[in-house]
């Protein structure tokens, strides 16, 4: 993967993705993130051929931290 771009058109080859454990339903409206890659890259489960976001490991880091702790509104 090609981490010094801020997103890859086609999320088809990577491996390693996952849904939260909190998408429940059938609403469509949930992310997946790939594990495993230097970079983590974050795709809309209804579109697995991509595309997707990279962030930075630090920085998906602090994304999840502040949304865990109330810190983004909606």
């Amino acid at each position: 993967m090609v981490t010094s771009r801020r997103s890859i058109a086609d999320t088809a080859t990577l491996t390693g993705w996952f849904k939260s454990s909190y998408s429940g339903g059938n609403q469509g409206e949930c992310l997946e993130v790939a594990r495993g890659h230097a970079a983590v890259p974050v795709r809309d489960s209804k579109a697995v051929d991509g595309p997707a976001i990279i962030f930075s490991a630090d920085g998906w880091s602090s994304f999840v931290t502040a949304l865990k702790g109330g810190r983004l509104s909606a």
